[in-house]
């Protein structure tokens, strides 16, 4: 079963949680038609595999700018979130992981319902995030999460090793 709670100084550590490797079948291509975002899948030949390199959070920086949260099976660290404070009406989801062993056991989606309870208590209407679009697993999970397509970047990676990725926006509304 897993369990969510606010990461403190008490378990700051668990913000070190590896980031494990993960599948990237396709790509999402999303395109906006009459105001409206839509979006189709191409697969690729091969999937691909990818790892994020590693993070050095800071938790009393996490603290001052939002919050982070832990996914715990068995008293395990098994993922965390990183939430920031936004200018607008949108609370930002930073960092979503789990590790590769959790994987599709619902420690995601309930990293994702701490971060609306957190979101409301601070007088936001919604959560926001932005996913690489050939990240198609990902892509897919914030849709069956009821998340919605808000926005597209083509120029974010470019003249970086990601030359080629576009970032996807996607946003949660509670309303």
């Amino acid at each position: 079963m897993i369990k969510v709670h606010r990461i403190d100084a008490s378990c700051r550590d668990d913000l070190r949680l590896p980031n494990d490797p993960f599948l990237m079948p396709g790509r999402m291509i999303v395109s906006l038609q009459d105001g409206i975002w839509e979006y189709r899948e191409q697969l690729f030949p091969k999937p691909k595999s990818m790892v994020f390199p590693e993070e050095a959070y800071d938790l009393a920086r996490i603290d001052a700018e939002g919050g982070a949260f832990g996914a715990y099976e068995n008293g395990q660290c098994v993922g965390i979130a990183v939430y920031q404070k936004h200018y607008f009406a949108y609370l930002h989801l930073l960092d979503l992981k789990v590790s590769a062993a959790a994987r599709g056991r619902g420690a995601g989606k309930a990293l994702l319902e701490a971060g609306e309870t957190f979101a409301r208590e601070l007088g936001y209407r919604g959560i926001f995030l932005e996913a690489q679009d050939d990240n198609l697993d990902a892509c897919r999970f914030y849709v069956h999460c009821g998340f919605r397509i808000g926005g597209f970047n083509n120029r974010v990676y470019h003249g970086t090793s990601q030359e080629g990725k576009s970032d996807i926006l996607f946003y949660y509304d509670f309303v």
